[in-house]
């Protein structure tokens, strides 16, 4: 991965995201041990930080699903939603054979395969939100409804409050 001379790396994510024409602020900061200091480090708040998760319905079959940092995914919402009795996180190896990214660095921009995104409901309310660009310490700050718009995604409740 090559760096731009402003110090930004280059990406399959920062290229994917730019190429879209949206305004968006890229930053690099430390590798980070929890969503908490993700956030902290990327100066946004715990719910303006985007996890994105690759999930799988079938075999082959893949989605993103888009989750602020202070929820979790609510599995019976997701599949009810989707109309499906079971889905599955893959392990490791097979979300980046999915996606092209290792765990932590996973983003719908620059993926090797256009997966479907779902954006949880809360997301379409915030102003900008902030999620990786496809590199530990990698991120993206933008606008949540321009990152909705861009993505096509679809929004729905598939979240509910993290426990503490």
């Amino acid at each position: 991965m090559s760096e731009d001379p402003g110090g930004i790396p280059d990406t399959p994510a920062l290229r994917a995201l730019a190429a879209t024409g949206l305004e968006y602020e890229p930053k690099v900061s430390a590798r980070a041990g929890s969503v908490a200091e993700a956030a902290e480090l990327r100066g946004v708040a715990v719910d303006a930080l985007l996890k994105t998760l690759v999930v799988r319905r079938g075999e082959g079959d893949y989605l993103f699903v888009l989750v602020p940092g202070d929820r979790v995914i609510d599995w019976a919402k997701l599949r009810s939603h989707l109309g499906v009795r079971r889905m599955t996180l893959p392990d490791a190896a097979e979300a980046k054979e999915a996606t092209g990214y290792e765990r932590g660095t996973i983003t719908p921009f620059g993926a090797t395969h256009r997966w479907p995104v779902i954006a949880d409901e809360t997301i379409a309310a915030k102003g900008d939100v902030s999620l990786g660009a496809g590199a530990h310490g990698v991120s993206a700050t933008l606008s949540a409804a321009a990152l909705i718009d861009v993505l096509d995604a679809s929004v729905a409740d598939v979240t509910k409050a993290a426990e503490s």
